[in-house]
């Protein structure tokens, strides 16, 4: 089920009544609605894949159990690395059996022998990635004996299948997210209401901004080799706003979804284009798995405790870990390695910490050495993307080189999109850079403007110019649901 359907339209507001009105009096009734809702959620998808996350929760929600009881350290490494073998198996099945399997292949051609290719047609359950991780983060911090393991199983299947956060996150901790459901909720409307002000938000960035470039940038780089070089840097850029507009969207619809149920989710983008280097950006950008990767990943390794060749080595892997995590393809690969190549300066430097707060904290403007850094890493982040979203090697390959002739002198073409849409562009542009020290935009107003004239008409402009294009756009489905 999508955000942007008719289906979710419906599908929310009876459950928040039936939450709020119908179970309200009972906190284990409330937490078997919000499983029975996101398992309908989830399977209006496809509702065979309902079997993998039911399976996942039963195997960790056990394994849990086990770790609390097991004295040995070597029993308690079994249990571990059991969630840990399941969970990526899975994963790794689903998501990349034919991935390796057409790599082998190729690897014996390369040198000689053939052999058959057993390629499988595998539908990639949606969310898969994200759920698996969820899960997984309560196993092993509970191995670590940060969390006691919950004897809830219905709290428990309700914190690894909540519908707002289900399918393409934030990827949340169990320490943050499960004690939530063992508390019992009172509605709050100054809560719900900031909540719906965040589903607009996120709304109006995935249906008007997101989806309108998306058809600009599609264009481009399904027909690239039709283009200017010019034109090529605008589709990248085009898609860099796309991705951002959908992926940021998401997670603020899946917040502020939650708020109206009254659960807090973790905040996943910390405007990430107004970023003065690259270090920056990944501060604020999917901090949730960022910061995942970070704690049960590279801090494992060895973090920056080590040498310079294990910090070298470490920053390699967790960023073509996260390359990799994003899709079996070898452009997702690429797309990490290249992104360690740019951040790997500023950790041999020690300036990778650098630039904690908000770009122009308090002014109205950056500097000119501020605007200067924001446009050369957007610059840098750009061309990463255009990895990120080519078919494959060799069409990143060409798209890049067909950038770099003599054509990229040329007046870029506008396919597709009419003026109105450049003005939503910008104005989108001015409230993410006026608002940018709050969560999210329009928390600002709640706080700072009084005048209901004022917030009421933003929000009528907002509404009716996102119903507009929802209607007369043919709207996507979220780009990170195919991780």
């Amino acid at each position: 089920m999508l955000f942007n359907s008719i289906d979710f339209a419906i599908f929310l507001p009876i459950v928040f009544v039936l939450y709020w009105f119908v179970t309200s009096n009972n906190l284990k009734s409330q937490n078997i609605l919000i499983v029975l809702a996101s398992y309908l959620f989830y399977g209006w998808w496809d509702w065979r894949f309902l079997s993998l996350i039911l399976f996942s929760t039963i195997v960790d929600y056990t394994i849990g159990k086990q770790l609390i009881k097991a004295d040995r350290q070597s029993k308690r490494k079994i249990y571990l690395w059991t969630s840990i073998l399941v969970n990526l198996g899975f994963l790794g099945f689903f998501k990349y059996y034919n991935f390796f399997q057409e790599n082998f292949v190729e690897a014996f051609s390369f040198f000689g022998t053939k052999i058959n290719d057993s390629s499988l047609d595998i539908i990639l359950p949606v969310g898969i990635s994200f759920y698996t991780f969820q899960t997984l983060s309560y196993t092993i911090d509970v191995y670590k004996r940060k969390l006691e393991p919950t004897k809830d199983f219905i709290a428990f299947s309700a914190f690894v299948s909540f519908f707002p956060q289900l399918v393409a996150g934030p990827i949340e901790r169990a320490t943050h997210l499960l004690p939530q459901f063992y508390k019992k909720r009172i509605f709050n409307y100054t809560k719900a209401v900031d909540g719906m002000r965040q589903i607009l938000w996120g709304l109006f960035k995935k249906v008007v901004i997101a989806d309108n470039c998306a058809q600009v940038a599609n264009e481009i780089f399904n027909n690239s080799e039709n283009y200017s070089g010019s034109t090529l840097v605008l589709g990248a850029i085009f898609f860099s706003f796309q991705i951002y507009g959908d992926f940021s969207g998401y997670s603020d619809i899946a917040i502020g979804t939650s708020r109206l149920f009254g659960f807090d989710l973790m905040k996943n983008f910390s405007f990430p284009y107004f970023s003065r280097n690259i270090g920056e950006f990944w501060r604020r950008w999917h901090i949730s798995l960022n910061t995942w990767f970070r704690d049960y990943l590279y801090i494992p390794l060895g973090g920056s405790r080590g040498g310079l060749w294990m910090k070298i080595r470490n920053t390699f892997i967790i960023f073509i870990v996260s390359g990799f995590w994003h899709g079996a393809n070898w452009t997702f690969i690429i797309w990490g390695a290249l992104n360690a190549l740019y951040f790997l300066p500023l950790m041999l430097t020690n300036k990778n910490r650098d630039y904690i707060d908000i770009v122009a904290k308090g002014k109205i403007l950056p500097s000119l050495r501020e605007l200067f850094m924001m446009l050369s890493t957007f610059g840098l982040t750009v061309f990463a993307w255009v990895f990120f979203r080519a078919e494959n090697i060799n069409h990143a390959y060409q798209f890049i080189i067909d950038i770099f002739s003599y054509s990229l002198l040329e007046v870029p073409y506008f396919p597709i999109l009419g003026n109105q849409f450049f003005i939503f562009l910008l104005i989108f542009f001015i409230i993410e850079w006026i608002w940018r020290e709050d969560n999210y935009p329009l928390e600002y107003l709640s706080k700072k403007i009084n005048s209901n004239a004022i917030r009421y008409s933003l929000y009528f402009f907002l509404g009716i110019t996102t119903y507009y294009y929802a209607v007369s756009v043919n709207s996507n489905q979220f780009i990170y649901f195919q991780f």
